[in-house]
């Protein structure tokens, strides 16, 4: 005759673990992914949106102005300098431009230099630069702008021209 052994508690068994585990592993990994999106930073979503898109327009007018200026800027990054050539068939130059170097993803590197010169030709000390950058140029009083993108250090030469409006 046989003896039943008696069956082992439930927690000495291997199948209600793995049956635990598998969502104790989803609540684990919904605790971590809350835990990222609250200390990490969305430095790509603007607070200021909304005033962002009504900025556009005001925009679209400062490149329409360069067109109608003229105006065709070569910028030349080497030595840690900044050497603009700016020149117009419709004005005179002004004696200080502002060149602002956005990048892309991270807004704490954006750079702002002021160079000043005259007869077109600026120049400005910079730090050495490296990556994928926006490039912003315009006047002092904000009237026109010209845009373009460079990557340094492998390009070390831009030229930015006003794109003609499409009538």
């Amino acid at each position: 005759m046989a003896l039943n052994k008696p069956a082992a508690p439930w927690f000495r068994q291997a199948w209600p673990w793995f049956l635990v585990s598998l969502p104790l592993t989803a609540v684990i990994a919904g605790f971590i992914t809350l835990w990222l999106a609250v200390v990490s930073d969305d430095g790509l979503v603007a607070d200021d949106y909304y005033k962002q898109g009504l900025a556009l327009q005001q925009s679209i007018v400062r490149d329409h102005e360069a067109a109608r200026l003229g105006l065709v800027a070569k910028l030349r990054f080497g030595g840690g300098q900044v050497m603009l050539n700016l020149s117009s068939t419709d004005t005179v130059m002004p004696p200080t431009v502002f060149l602002r170097l956005v990048h892309p993803t991270r807004h704490d590197m954006d750079r702002a230099i002021s160079l000043v010169g005259d007869n077109g030709n600026y120049t400005a000390s910079t730090d050495a630069l490296d990556g994928r950058w926006q490039v912003l140029l315009e006047d002092e009083s904000r009237a026109w702008r010209l845009t373009g993108t460079i990557e340094l250090p492998a390009e070390t030469e831009v030229r930015l021209e006003a794109l003609q409006p499409v009538n």
